[in-house]
């Protein structure tokens, strides 16, 4: 009997070691770019001129320097279409909503104070088969990771903003596949986004902000063969931006960011009744490089052009422990737009397309079975928004 749980537990393990990544498949990694259109139509570079609420995912030091006389409320849904495949197999599961709302008052002229919750990574596939040989592997997995941001900020004076804000991360987690079923599970985590924003002229500013780890409770599944646990934090983030102001109504801004992946996604310890297995999903860290461009184009609209590049965190060599994930989008263009609506209302829209990536294992540098794993995904993404400013 004991023999009997062993094998058991050992097929799971072999099993979720080629399904687990598949819970995550977003942009950076599996981060999203932003929450907002205005943060997509800048390719995600928003770390030295935020323009909006939700600033306080990204910098939180950016709600003193929205030009608010009292308030700003943003609410941004978004909807996401990633095609998939794996071994040629594509997802049943093609389009997701990415909720997003964030605030920000003013209560004096030094003190700022925000509160913001978004869709911050994760979602899921729905695969038929994802092995060469169609025999029915099927792989369902649904993955969300939301995040709640009370925030605060102070400006030091006209040429320095800091802010922080203290992350209360929400994570869902369920898996399927032929060999087993973890059901749907939440937890909760905890983390802080440091941030701060510095006028070296009229023209020029820098930012710079530090998204903490997020330490997740671990998640607890209740199997046929007992309980499974494992641990899901989410992984550090650091970056720097510049940002050019023209009198003439142009923005431009660059920004850099380390995404420390190593740290969370590396390895993945699974505990079982028949023992802990590291599950050796081998991510790299990840450096993200973006650029945004906006212009005022008349007195009530502003056009944006964004572009966004970071290396796969998943190389040839993991691709055999990573089937099906998705995390390997590296190439994204955005398009967006804000128009007036009236003093104090506005509209944006932004489109991202993430090019295609294609990634097949490396048998001599991962040698394992003789078969060679393919995994694939583009992405079309289109954000909403209103925004309201006193």
């Amino acid at each position: 009997e004991k023999m009997s749980i062993q094998l058991k537990t050992k097929a799971i393990l072999a099993a979720t070691a080629l399904t687990l990544p598949i819970a995550s498949y977003a942009t950076n990694g599996d981060q999203l770019l932003g929450v907002t259109a205005i943060q997509w139509g800048m390719g995600g570079a928003t770390i030295a001129a935020p323009q909006d609420a939700a600033t306080v995912f990204i910098n939180p030091a950016g709600i003193a320097e929205l030009g608010m006389e009292e308030v700003r409320f943003d609410l941004s849904p978004g909807f996401m279409n990633p095609p998939r495949e794996a071994n040629g197999n594509t997802s049943d599961s093609n389009l997701f909503f990415l909720p997003s709302g964030a605030v920000a008052f003013k209560v004096n002229d030094k003190l700022f104070l925000g509160l913001g919750m978004a869709a911050q990574s994760g979602f899921g596939v729905d695969f038929s088969d994802t092995q060469p040989a169609p025999d029915n592997q099927q792989v369902v997995t649904t993955k969300g990771f939301f995040k709640l941001s009370p925030t605060l900020a102070y400006k030091v004076s006209d040429k320095l903003s800091l802010g922080a804000s203290l992350n209360i991360g929400y994570q869902s987690l369920a898996m399927s596949n032929p060999m087993f079923t973890l059901p749907q599970n939440q937890q909760f985590g905890f983390g802080v986004t440091l941030g701060g924003i510095y006028h070296i002229n009229d023209a020029f500013q820098l930012g710079a902000s530090w998204v903490s780890k997020t330490n997740m409770s671990d998640h607890e599944f209740n199997t046929a063969n007992g309980k499974v646990t494992m641990d899901m934090d989410v992984a550090q983030q650091l970056g720097l931006g510049l940002a050019y102001k023209s009198t003439s109504g142009l923005l431009v801004e660059a920004d850099i960011k380390w995404i420390n992946f190593s740290d969370t996604m590396d390895s993945v310890d699974m505990v079982t009744p028949g023992g802990t297995m590291p599950m050796k999903f081998g991510w790299d860290d990840q450096i993200v490089y973006s650029l945004g461009v906006q212009k005022q184009v008349s007195d009530k609209t502003k056009l944006r052009l964004g572009l966004n590049y970071g290396a796969s965190p998943i190389e040839e060599e993991d691709v055999d422990n990573n089937i099906g994930s998705m995390a390997i989008t590296e190439l994204h263009l955005s398009l967006g737009a804000t128009r007036q609506l009236s003093k104090r209302v506005s509209g944006s829209l932004s489109y991202t397309h993430a090019f295609e990536n294609e990634l097949t294992s490396n048998k001599e540098k991962a040698p394992g079975s003789g078969t060679y794993n393919t995994i694939s995904i583009s992405q079309n993404i289109l954000y909403f928004q209103v925004a309201y400013q006193y």
